[in-house]
């Protein structure tokens, strides 16, 4: 198979970040109080926030084995943040280019009770993330994380990331301090289609009966149900009026999955259409689907009945992700996943979603930015 693949859809853990991330990067004065490793006596590493544990470092749950144990390969826990062994493992895996989610959960909403250091810590993280995306630019593109307590503070850090060379962002909309249909969220809008930098919300949490509970039963059922909890932000950036404020910007929902895409597209059409005349704060111009289809991406790993609708969903906004290197990931057989999901597919419209609409979005692969 010579078909090019690009991942829309990697991941960067809390236990593989390094652990001098922050005490090499935030300012003297913030140190102390930031995030920072240490080993217990029987010589386990933890990520720390004024001295209580938060996150595993280095190791990775045994419950929930990374795709890098699967394939037999070494790992002191920190090899995806090691952008040269990342790059061996992408060349291993057959990817040209991939896009890189930071901690879906983590550490620094432990300092949330100081923005300022709150804040100071996502610049840091944004800053070595820059600095990995340098090692190859053309294949390599982390997202820079954007403080979701604060609007003002999410818009300058998107402007900052920008200019630090990042080519997208990522907002927890979980974690976010005001819903994020609320008008105080205009700013980040607004920064965002500005700078031309793609905003995702990636998977997590969502759900009010599941727990993330690695072992159990419950592992099983959030991980099945847990894309669809994407669902709100999709209907919200359509319906509320964001997407035709700011025509320029664009809205990745990441590991949302796209089986279920079609069914809330036409649930939209159905109520915009159900509800005319009764609608007074925002009434879209647009048809929904139409907003949906120039400003909205949707993203998937593994989805056998999402292939078959995607000509319901639209081409031009599918993509394709490997997620390496959590436990679904399809490494180090990706070209084979892919090769055998798209077998019945039109080869121009396989194109599209394995490589072409992330490496246009992102200016990633071979004519991507030096």
């Amino acid at each position: 198979m010579q078909q090019r693949i690009i991942s829309c859809d990697d991941h960067m853990d809390t236990n593989a970040l390094p652990p001098d991330l922050w005490t090499a990067r935030l300012p003297a004065a913030q140190r102390e109080g930031g995030p920072r490793v240490e080993e217990t006596a029987d010589g386990r590493r933890f990520w720390t926030v004024g001295g209580t544990p938060v996150s595993p470092s280095g190791s990775f749950d045994r419950r929930l084995p990374s795709a890098i144990a699967r394939a037999g390969l070494e790992d002191d826990g920190y090899r995806p943040s090691n952008p040269r062994l990342r790059l061996a493992d992408m060349d291993r895996d057959g990817i040209e280019g991939s896009v890189i989610y930071g901690p879906i959960t983590g550490l620094v909403p432990a300092v949330m009770r100081d923005p300022a250091l709150r804040h100071a810590c996502f610049r840091a993280y944004n800053d070595w993330a820059a600095e990995f995306n340098a090692t190859d630019p053309r294949r390599l593109c982390m997202l820079a994380m954007l403080p979701a307590d604060d609007p003002a503070a999410a818009a300058a850090e998107v402007e900052r990331a920008a200019r630090l060379g990042h080519r997208g962002v990522q907002l927890g909309h979980f974690e976010a301090a005001t819903p994020i249909h609320d008008r105080a969220w205009e700013p980040l809008w607004a920064a965002c289609a500005a700078a031309g930098l793609p905003l995702s919300f990636h998977l997590i949490g969502g759900t009010y009966l599941l727990r993330l509970n690695p072992g159990s039963w419950e592992m099983v059922a959030f991980a099945a149900v847990a894309p669809m909890q994407l669902d709100e932000v999709l209907v919200t950036v359509v319906l509320s009026g964001i997407l035709e404020r700011h025509p320029r910007l664009r809205v990745v929902l990441g590991e949302s999955g796209i089986g279920w895409v079609p069914y809330v597209l036409e649930r939209m059409e159905h109520e915009h259409d159900k509800y005319a005349g009764r609608t007074r704060d925002h009434r879209c111009a647009l048809r929904p689907s139409e907003l949906f289809r120039r400003q909205v991406y949707v993203t998937f790993e593994e989805d056998r009945l999402g292939i078959g609708l995607i000509e319901d969903i639209g081409a031009d906004n599918v993509m394709w992700a490997s997620d390496y290197p959590h436990p679904d990931s399809t490494f180090p057989e990706s070209r084979h996943a892919v090769e055998e999901a798209f077998r019945d597919v039109d080869s121009e419209v396989t194109r599209k979603i394995v490589a072409e609409n992330c490496a246009r979005l992102y200016g990633l692969g071979a004519g991507g930015r030096a």
